[in-house]
């Protein structure tokens, strides 16, 4: 990945607070995962609550292992809340990085243009026969 669409993704997780919620959505995670160790007969270790949890919260749910207590099914209903909001939020921002760069490539273009126009004079046959072209396609896509 290029330096500056790396730059663009940090600042696309930054700006949305998407660290944030992330660290805290992977702490919680771990947490329920230890919890329904303690509370579930059917889980007996943490990777199994883990398992259980990543199952839950990809909906993948295989039915291998099953929260059949109060507490642990109140657990798993906030996971899987919690997680479908986590995957919107990841979406949001994956999709706000694209159209980042989306626009920062348009940016590059426009400011290459411009350049161009400002040296009109300065340039040559074949560069203006380029400039003319990339003018119609422009105008071809914009209409």
């Amino acid at each position: 990945m290029k330096r500056k669409t790396r730059k663009l993704l940090r600042q696309s997780l930054k700006i949305s607070g998407a660290y944030k919620t992330f660290s805290i959505y992977a702490v919680f995670f771990i947490i329920v995962a230890v919890l329904l160790r303690v509370i579930e007969p059917g889980i007996s270790t943490v990777g199994e609550g883990l398992w259980y949890c990543f199952e839950t919260a990809t909906t993948i749910g295989f039915g291998d292992l099953a929260a059949v207590s109060t507490l642990g099914r109140i657990l798993t209903i906030i996971l899987s809340l919690y997680s479908i909001g986590v995957v919107a939020i990841f979406t949001a921002v994956i999709t706000s990085f694209f159209m980042d760069v989306a626009k920062a490539r348009m940016n590059d273009s426009v400011k290459e243009f411009l350049d161009d126009l400002e040296h009109l004079p300065d340039l040559s046959e074949e560069e203006l026969r380029n400039l003319s072209d990339r003018i119609k396609k422009f105008h071809h896509r914009s209409s």
